[in-house]
């Protein structure tokens, strides 16, 4: 509270009043808690009225204060009471809609006879997945804790799920084309990758056969080789990156089936939908294959004549004898200084070639009949720092070896894995699946020294034969981020487990994983990529409020990350108190 004085012209008087200050809609505003007539009127009673009635409203505000303080002190909780809601979704929020992903659904949600709302669910979903990751059932019933009037049932949002699956590709395209729009995308280079989730469960699904017993439908959970070398049913999932890090598509796949038959699919439906004439494929040493590399140098088309392009990792181990015996003959080799990825000054070792590599193609039933050549630029370099962690990885499977041969009861064969192959005559029993007795286990050291040869060594082959060396490995290196994105998957946006079960609803999920990805590598590009997932994540979710009485919230958290997105996202996040017609204006969607 404090002292107004008034001029009024009329009387030639000042007039005198005690106000107390407020804002409303942001413009201050004054109330007046006591008139005290005229300053005249005083001044035969105090030598200095103003003063006196300065002091007089600062111990009103004082007394007032206090008088609020001991009525708040004295206030408690009910029983059941949360009161603290999250703020951060609001830049998720902002993101949401310069993909324009409400305006999606809104255009096929007008062809659907369904009472809830689409956009509403897919929403709720995705702000949870970023910031609270969790089952469907638990984003439902925590949905209060964002500032949104979600209006739908959770047996809503199981149902709303057969619809994601069904626009999913739809989905898929329409970011593509936003993202394109909003921060740019770099088609030519396209960097792809497969990886798997477990499901915890004792049985796979079953294929289904037709009349003549050949399978017309691969069932969907099925067991194949795990990430996490695991025994369980598994779903697989392959993501196609842009050179930027941005995700441009995703599918799901069976655990049963081979990833590496899985990327062409991905690539000739991202290049009809989205409109794209080339992409060069960059993918690690388990995609290399002939028939990708066929199909991506383009001489099983119809015009015989390359299109698209790789880039890929190629195991020397796995190579040719002539391949090996190229790699360890040191003539050619060209050391050069550069910085590797910690900012080390290193020496650089490297050589390349440029040899025709024989592929069989196939007829118009799929056999293979006819041989061709396709020339094959091949890039082999070494790295001390390599060769130290191949010896290192090589010492604790030997190490592990050395364990089982001298206990080989402590071992199974699904706990032996890594070390095994360096062991002579080593076997299972099929039915408890543990070390066989009486076997005559012994190191094998000639595997160990043919491969010590090797060790530093890693090469990269690739159809684009005029690349130079340090451009081949400085797109190679970018699969890395692909495998960034796979952890922020699985690790930050915790997608196992996964909590639904049929396939559709599967799809659904990753489609949703796949989404709030795309918004956080957004929201990375439009704030600079100055702060890492886990900051911006950490930021987000603490910035909350508690509610305090009259539509007013307590905010109670402000960093780094705050400060920055306020400037590119335009919001002001700094007052301690907020209306909620203030917070309401700053979470609606911007026209």
């Amino acid at each position: 509270m404090f002292l107004k004085k008034t001029y009024q012209k009329s009387t030639g008087k000042t007039q005198l009043e005690i106000v107390q200050g407020y804002r409303e809609n942001g413009k201050p505003k004054h109330k007046v808690i006591k008139g005290l007539g005229y300053l005249e009127d005083y001044l035969d009673q105090y030598d200095d009225p103003v003063e006196h009635f300065k002091q007089v409203a600062k111990e009103m505000s004082q007394k007032d204060e206090a008088e609020k303080l001991e009525i708040l002190l004295s206030q408690r909780l009910p029983d059941q009471c949360d009161n603290r809601k999250n703020l951060g979704y609001a830049f998720i929020k902002d993101v949401y809609a310069r993909l324009h992903i409400r305006e999606f659904f809104q255009a096929r949600q007008k062809n659907l006879n369904i009472e809830f709302n689409l956009n509403s669910i897919f929403s709720l979903l995705v702000f949870n997945r970023f910031l609270f990751p969790s089952s469907k059932k638990n984003a439902f019933e925590t949905k209060d804790i964002f500032f949104e009037n979600y209006k739908f049932s959770l047996d809503d949002v199981y149902h709303s799920l057969d619809h994601f699956y069904e626009y999913s590709e739809a989905l898929q395209k329409h970011l593509h084309e936003e993202v394109t729009a909003l921060v740019g995308r770099d088609t030519d280079l396209g960097y792809y990758d497969v990886t798997n989730y477990y499901f915890e469960i004792p049985y796979e699904d079953e294929n289904e056969y037709d009349d003549d017993g050949r399978i017309t439908k691969v069932g969907f959970k099925r067991r194949g080789p795990s990430k996490e070398h695991r025994k369980d049913p598994i779903v697989q999932m392959g993501l196609l990156m842009d050179k930027s890090g941005i995700p441009m598509a995703f599918n799901t796949f069976s655990g049963g089936e081979s990833e590496k038959t899985t990327m062409l699919p991905a690539i000739a439906r991202v290049k009809r939908d989205y409109g794209i004439d080339r992409v060069v494929v960059v993918a690690d040493r388990g995609l290399n294959t002939s028939d990708n590399t066929t199909y991506l140098s383009g001489v099983n088309h119809d015009d015989m004549h390359g299109n698209d392009g790789y880039i890929y990792g190629q195991s020397i181990m796995g190579g040719t004898d002539e391949f090996k015996k190229w790699v360890l003959d040191q003539a050619g080799y060209i050391d050069q200084e550069i910085e590797d990825e910690d900012g080390e000054t290193i020496i650089f070792r490297h050589k390349s070639r440029i040899v025709p590599k024989e592929v069989t193609l196939k007829d118009s039933k799929g056999n293979r009949r006819l041989k061709t050549n396709i020339y094959q630029k091949q890039m082999v370099y070494y790295s001390e720092k390599y060769a130290k962690k191949q010896r290192a990885d090589r010492d604790r499977a030997v190490q592990k070896a050395r364990d089982m041969i001298a206990n080989p009861g402590r071992y199974t064969k699904a706990t032996s894995y890594g070390a095994a192959g360096y062991i002579n005559n080593i076997s299972y029993e099929k039915s408890t699946g543990v070390i066989s007795d009486g076997r005559d286990l012994s190191i094998n050291e000639e595997k160990i020294a043919y491969e010590q040869q090797f060790d530093g060594y890693y090469a990269i082959v690739t159809s684009e034969i005029r690349m130079d060396d340090h451009e081949l490995r400085d797109r190679y290196k970018g699969l890395w981020e692909i495998e960034e994105n796979f952890r922020i998957i699985k690790g930050e946006f915790d997608a196992r487990p996964i909590f639904v079960r049929t396939d559709e609803h599967i799809d659904a999920h990753f489609l949703i994983c796949f989404t709030t990805l795309v918004i956080l590598r957004v929201m990375e590009k439009l704030t600079g990529e100055k702060h890492t997932v886990k900051s911006i994540r950490n930021a987000l979710c603490n910035y909350g409020c508690s509610y305090l009485d009259q539509n007013y919230y307590l905010f109670d958290y402000r960093d780094e990350v705050i400060c920055d997105f306020e400037k590119v996202f335009g919001f002001d996040l700094g007052k301690k108190f907020m209306s909620l017609k203030e917070i309401k204006s700053i979470v609606k969607y911007k026209k």
